[in-house]
């Protein structure tokens, strides 16, 4: 669901898997020097755009030109394999029309990324969504370290990339509603629209063949986004799933490992938090946060998530396990959840219930305790119910940050087979 990740020393944040389970390696540029960079970027080559509805494109900045080799040396530094590379890539910030929480106009921004292919050949489009994010200059589309890692892989090899920001991270407006899966899906949903656009604009054509993957949060987005997109809509046809280490089923596996062990301390206290925090905006959890979490974190834990912190900053202010963090009363609520905490996990849940027309392959890692690899055996057996079968690929004995690395370059060699 997160990603803080360390690598001889230097602090790696961005969405994906968790925090100071410091153990994978990664690319590393502050969020301020990124915005510094990103700022110094903007305008040079933008293109502005003016048009109502969802998906409408506002703006187009380009924000890296990479040649095939230098994409190879930045897969391998992120401990990505290179094998289906085959290209270079081009990538761009895009503003597009979406809609909020609550249906009202918005805007957001995501990374296309195309490959420096030969031809005019119409494009597969590649739609990865990403991990969990608490700082907003994390996003793929300002960051320029791991949420570029998946999206310049499949770029590399063939494909056209839509990696969304979500709402109220990268350059969009207001606070990031943590795993509010319906909005999460409108701007995914969104963003290939104004992909297909700003690839126009860039003498680029889209077939309308679409391949869903993403990581961590980005897995149970990807998971929702399919069925949403599951009759063929604006000219897209889905082609193939391949989330990675999603947490599909909130209730019944992840909510439950936060309480019994199988998630670490540190992790189910971050994504316990900001979970909390996140879904209160949006359903009655709680009317002041000293009803749920313990002094002194009461005082602090809302405005760590203000898309301002870092991962880092928010695991050092708050406590190593769940107990310390929330309250006994609210503890046996977590254990058997009811108004609005049950709302929120029951909104949420559900992504895998659904029959897919398209192939799905559900990437996961029996070593993860993050998101448990109970979670992808919950989704295949509701997409079972429903006549679909849907392997579990068991990626090992790796913690949940290295599931991706491992899982990715299978997936694009998979897509590329996909027709």
């Amino acid at each position: 669901m997160t990603n803080s990740t360390c690598r001889h020393g230097r602090s790696v944040r961005r969405g994906g898997a968790v925090l100071l389970a410091l153990v994978l390696g990664g690319l590393a540029v502050a969020p301020a020097a990124q915005a510094a960079q990103a700022a110094q970027r903007e305008g040079q080559g933008a293109v502005v755009v003016r048009g109502g509805g969802r998906g409408v494109l506002l703006r187009v900045v380009p924000v890296a030109d990479l040649s095939r080799a230098q994409v190879v040396a930045f897969l391998k530094e992120g401990e990505i394999g290179t094998a289906t590379v085959r290209y270079g890539v081009t990538a761009y910030r895009l503003t597009y029309r979406t809609v909020d929480t609550q249906g009202r106009p918005t805007t957001a921004t995501g990374l296309l990324v195309l490959p420096k292919s030969p031809g005019a050949r119409p494009l597969g489009l590649v739609s990865d969504t990403h991990g969990t994010m608490v700082h907003r200059d994390y996003a793929p589309s300002v960051t320029e370290d791991f949420g570029r890692l998946t999206p310049y892989l499949h770029a590399a090899a063939g494909k056209a990339v839509a990696a969304p920001d979500y709402l109220g991270l990268g350059r969009g407006p207001g606070r990031h509603p943590y795993m509010d899966t319906h909005s999460a899906v409108t701007a995914s949903e969104d963003m290939l629209r104004a992909a297909r656009s700003a690839a126009h604009r860039q003498g680029r054509t889209l077939s309308g063949d679409l391949y869903l993957t993403g990581f961590s949060q980005g897995g149970q987005v990807a998971m929702a986004l399919g069925r949403q997109m599951r009759d063929r809509r604006d000219g897209f046809t889905v082609r193939a799933v391949a989330p990675v280490s999603g947490p599909y089923d909130l209730a019944g596996e992840e909510m439950p490992a936060l309480l019994d062990g199988r998630v670490n301390g540190t992790s189910g206290v971050f994504y316990l938090s900001y979970f909390l925090v996140a879904q209160n905006r949006l359903h009655p959890v709680y009317r002041d946060p000293a009803e749920v979490f313990r002094a002194p974190y009461a005082d602090r834990v809302e405005q760590l998530f203000d898309g301002r912190h870092g991962e880092e900053d928010v695991v050092e202010a708050l406590p190593r396990s769940v107990k310390e963090l929330v309250t006994p009363a609210f503890y046996e609520r977590l254990r058997h959840p009811a108004g609005g905490l049950k709302e929120a996990l029951t909104v949420n849940d559900g992504s895998c219930d659904w029959k897919p027309a398209a192939p799905v392959r559900l990437y996961a890692a029996r070593g993860d305790t993050d998101v448990p690899i109970g979670n992808a055996r919950s989704c295949a057996a509701d997409l079972a119910r429903h006549g679909v079968r849907a392997p579990v690929m068991d990626q090992g004995d790796v913690p949940h940050m290295r599931s991706v690395p491992v899982a990715a370059p299978k997936i694009a060699r998979w897509f590329a087979a996909v027709r």
